[in-house]
């Protein structure tokens, strides 16, 4: 059971790493596929293949984005779970159909290898019905699959452990604000190991702000766009997913950019940053307010792990919440931290995410069941 491959499968990209026990002994990402590199997600995978030593594999794991509400768990692949995923590509037509043909090619380069899907949104699964619930006619939500799902899973499940182990309290009695912070960004509050509500809702476009997603926005926008600004359905998809957040404010989405013309005195670069630093504070008191007691936020993710000037910004005024970072930890790089100051009633950590590693625990933990 030692050595597990995980694949994250793109429409244009396979990401791997394979691991033996907890260590890494490979890993890589195969670009541009059927588009100058390999020609299919079959050649993707035998370059893999060809690159990793997969003798004696116990199992291959699958990033699977979507799990809608039948997937609460990990889940070993069989054809009727296929078709079930195969189903709820609806609820994710850009992430769910390259999932599945990284499934369905795996399943055939190694037979006999037990598959197994992680999803991004089984451990939002335990969220109660207040915070899954859209306020709309229940038969309309009932019919289209319509309420919050929640996504980066993996994420906030081993962001929230480890912070636990990084105070050294016990998983179940510790209430974690985790927020990752990447180009794809969503907050989550997590009770005692587990997710109480999350930013990202049906899709991953609700709440903050991300590098080119524009998280929460006034549903009248789209009417408007579409009633009175002509734009068909798919060009108001395309603005408020590619052409929107600190894209669609400042014309970039890496947050070093926005860092270094804000530093210049870039008007655009400004509003970019406040914008995003803002909606984040806005959800750490929301979240604080649902959770009661807060042991601690967590940053992760690209932008979280590494701008101390966007944790900074998005917890500044939060001492009455007892919510406050230490300049000088604050400034300090590497691994995991806590970077409040000491005595502080909740703990600020910065928790390097590692997805990866989480899907191969998950994908051992269905092995040792079945």
């Amino acid at each position: 059971m030692s050595r597990i491959l995980v694949l994250n499968c793109g429409s244009s990209s396979v990401k791997w790493r394979l691991f033996d026990g907890p260590d890494t002994v490979g890993k890589g990402l195969v670009e541009r596929v059927g588009t100058g590199g390999p020609a299919d997600h079959d050649a993707a995978l035998s370059e893999i293949m060809s690159a990793a030593d997969l003798s004696g594999l116990a199992a291959v794991g699958h990033r699977v984005v979507h799990g809608g509400d039948r997937f609460s768990a990990p889940t070993l692949v069989t054809d009727e779970v296929f078709a079930a995923v195969r189903d709820l590509v609806p609820l994710a037509p850009l992430h769910n159909p390259a999932n599945l043909t990284g499934i369905e090619v795996a399943r055939r380069l190694l037979p006999g290898v037990p598959q197994v899907a992680i999803f991004d949104t089984a451990f939002h699964r335990t969220m109660p019905a207040w915070a899954r619930a859209y306020a709309i006619d229940t038969s309309v939500a009932g019919k289209w699959g319509i309420q919050r799902y929640g996504f980066h899973g993996t994420s906030h499940a081993y962001v929230s452990r480890r912070t636990a182990a990084l105070l050294d309290r016990p998983v179940e009695h510790t209430n974690v604000i985790t927020l990752h912070l990447g180009n794809g960004a969503s907050a989550c509050a997590v009770a005692g190991g587990h997710s109480l509500i999350t930013s990202m809702g049906m899709s991953p476009l609700e709440g903050l702000v991300m590098g080119t997603r524009s998280g929460d926005i006034d549903p009248t926008i789209i009417f408007h766009l579409r009633r009175v600004g002509g734009l068909g359905v798919d060009e108001i998809d395309d603005l408020l997913n590619r052409r929107s957040g600190l894209m669609g404010l400042a014309g970039d989405n890496d947050m070093r950019e926005i860092e270094a013309r804000r530093d210049a005195g870039d008007e655009a670069a400004t509003l970019a940053f406040d914008v995003y630093c803002q909606r984040v504070k806005g959800y750490v008191g929301a979240y604080a307010a649902l959770l009661g007691r807060v042991d601690a936020v967590t940053f992760t993710a690209g932008v979280g792990e590494n701008s101390a000037p966007v944790r900074e910004a998005c917890l500044a005024g939060l001492d009455p919440f007892g919510i406050a970072v230490d300049p000088d930890r604050n400034a300090a790089r590497g691994g995991e931290r806590v970077i409040s100051p000491d005595g502080a009633r909740v703990a600020v950590c910065v928790i390097p995410t590692d997805e990866e590693l989480e899907i191969a625990t998950q994908t051992r933990t269905v092995l040792a069941t079945t």
